[in-house]
């Protein structure tokens, strides 16, 4: 089993899946009765992050890898979830099994927001497609960020709890005109509430990329007159420390840098299982002063001057331009929370 972060070149092609027979009516309606809330929301956090891994399931609702395995077999052999496995080099471990929203899981989605199938523009060709995206490496990623975030408070006596995770596409519709980041979160915790932008590298760009990045935070910042951190990952500490440099620069140049919290961490700081858990203290802020790694929980300390964040829903931008599905909660149902 791999939980750790695969970068792209790691993953091939992997072999077309088989036909299925397509969903109609009368499963939609037999699955009414035979989905649960857990199901459901696993279903709409499928959709609408585009695919997750088994290990990323059971993160985010389960408190068994068998008994989430027994529910996931249902799911696919109804048509809610369909999966495929990426290959990976010989000598790293079986690939866990991908999901992506099926013909019946997203005929659900749409019947409980009360939209026609045909209007939120699902294709199961197109859902699949990711499969063979240059991208996956990076949207499994991304996603396993955060659900190292849901895993944690979902503890006994959890840290904090996940209050905000924004797609791609969804940070897309609301800042696409400014930045593209590849996710927003929040994160609420005894100390207060944090939000951020993240930011994950891959050493597939140039440094000179990440600098015009914080070129667009900073128009992004005086446009909305709000200062959002803006979280970096890279794939060594060797990448870390260039990109640290080409940061700094970039926020010198900015008439009020202050606006664009930074800090950075490498995934190699961490084991090879918690390389994209964001609650270590792993955290270097970009600062003027020397500055320590924190945990993601106490990185407000190192910018004094942020303010706490307005209502989630306060967020510009993320107005329907025609019928969409309603994002999933950032948290599972309540009575899967333990």
């Amino acid at each position: 089993m791999v939980a750790y972060p695969q970068p792209q070149r790691a993953l091939r092609i992997p072999p077309r899946a088989p036909g299925r027979v397509v969903a109609d009516a009368a499963l939609v309606t037999y699955l009414a009765r035979h989905l649960s809330p857990r199901d459901r929301w696993i279903t709409r956090l499928v959709h609408e992050h585009r695919v997750l891994t088994t290990h990323q399931i059971v993160e985010a609702g389960w408190t068994s890898r068998r008994a989430a395995n027994r529910r996931l077999l249902e799911l696919y052999r109804w048509r809610v979830l369909d999966r495929f496995q990426p290959l990976i080099p010989v000598g790293q471990g079986q690939p866990p099994a991908h999901y992506v929203c099926d013909i019946a899981g997203a005929s659900v989605l749409a019947a409980e927001d009360g939209i026609e199938l045909k209007e939120i523009g699902y294709r199961h060709a197109r859902a699949m497609a990711i499969a063979h995206s240059l991208r996956l490496a990076h949207t499994v990623a991304v996603n396993g960020f955060f659900t190292n975030l849901i895993a944690h408070a979902r503890q006994p006596t959890p840290p904090g709890t996940l209050t905000a995770w924004w797609s791609e596409t969804r940070c897309l519709r609301s800042f696409g005109d400014l930045v593209r980041p590849d996710a927003y979160g929040r994160w609420k915790s005894a100390r207060g509430e944090i939000e951020w932008f993240l930011e994950l590298d891959w050493a597939t760009e140039q440094l000179s990329r990440l600098a015009l990045k914080i070129g667009d935070y900073g128009r992004l910042a005086t446009a909305t007159r709000i200062s959002t951190p803006v979280l970096f990952w890279f794939p060594t500490a060797e990448r870390e420390t260039n990109a640290r440099q080409v940061l700094a620069t970039a926020l010198r140049g900015l008439d009020q840098p202050d606006m664009v919290p930074v800090a950075t961490t490498a995934a190699t700081l961490a084991p090879a299982d918690a390389q994209l858990d964001p609650t270590l203290p792993r955290w270097l802020p970009l600062t003027s002063t020397r500055a320590h790694r924190l945990r993601l929980d106490q990185l407000t300390r190192a910018w004094p001057r942020l303010r706490p964040p307005d209502p989630v829903d306060g967020r510009t931008g993320d107005t329907a331009a025609g019928p969409r599905l309603r994002p999933p909660a950032p948290m599972p149902p309540e009575k899967y929370r333990g």
